[in-house]
């Protein structure tokens, strides 16, 4: 009987997929009952799926009670604290964190599957098209550590959360799904909320704001959303992301100046 076409690099795949290491998935929620549950279908394929939620208003919780391995409760103060809470109850050897209003695609979670079993990094960057205006818009997206291994995975800061790990960082090939737009008015809403945790931090760290923040700060932002990342290839969605990215930057050293003189 012949056993070559078994041995060497095929039966070491085979090894690795049969010994793959767990998976923990990680979702934030408030009041995502539009979107949760083709969030949570797209990552069936985990062990372990965890729901935090901010005490949901609406069917949230209902809607992803089926779906999720552990549903928790906790009143949001910040993202940081949201999801390192949620890490406590980890179980699996590597966690994954998506938004209630992202997908994990066929394709990536192939790639998920791949990578873990024969990693090569402690961590992977997953590269975020933002879908605005009826389209995703490519060339504005972002590339955002998502996929880490639980031993000293950890989040900081206010928002815009920055996720550690333990060693180096690769990157995955295929994109993850994000619908960002839910009305212009609900964006324009997330960049003020965002703009005053940030304004929160810098004020902790005793910044002051100056007119190059106020000036050349949210030029830059819209020169490299628009110009740099070619958002004029996008068009209207292009121009009214960079145009939004620039006020939050703005925004956020108004309220900065706001915080200083005790006028929030």
């Amino acid at each position: 009987m012949e056993v070559s076409s078994f041995t060497g690099p095929k039966i070491k795949l085979f090894i690795s997929f049969v010994l793959m290491p767990t998976l923990s998935v990680i979702i934030p929620t408030f009041n995502e009952a539009i979107y949760i549950k083709d969030a949570l279908q797209s990552v069936q394929f985990a062990d372990q799926i965890i729901v935090v939620d901010s005490f949901s208003t609406d069917e949230t919780q209902e809607i992803a009670k089926p779906l999720a391995t552990k549903i928790l409760e906790r009143k949001f103060d910040n993202f940081s604290a949201q999801k390192n809470y949620a890490l406590e109850y980890v179980t699996g050897e590597w966690v994954l964190f998506i938004d209630g209003d992202e997908r994990v695609t066929r394709s990536l979670e192939a790639e998920i599957k791949s990578i873990l079993a024969q990693p090569k990094h402690s961590g992977y960057k997953i590269n975020f098209p933002h879908f605005f205006m009826t389209r995703f818009l490519y060339s504005q997206s972002s590339d955002v550590l998502r996929l880490v291994k639980r031993e000293g995975a950890h989040f900081t800061g206010l928002v815009h959360e920055k996720l550690h790990c333990s060693g180096s960082v690769g990157k995955l090939k295929q994109k993850m799904i994000h619908y960002t737009y839910k009305g212009l008015n609900h964006y324009i809403t997330k960049k003020e909320k965002y703009a005053w945790f940030q304004a929160e931090q810098r004020q902790d760290k005793k910044k002051k704001t100056t007119y190059f923040h106020l000036f050349f700060k949210p030029t830059y932002r819209f020169f490299d959303s628009y110009i740099k990342r070619g958002g004029f290839r996008n068009g209207i969605p292009g121009l009214t992301v960079a145009a939004i990215d620039s006020y939050g930057v703005f925004s956020r050293y108004v309220k900065l100046i706001l915080l200083n003189r005790g006028m929030k």
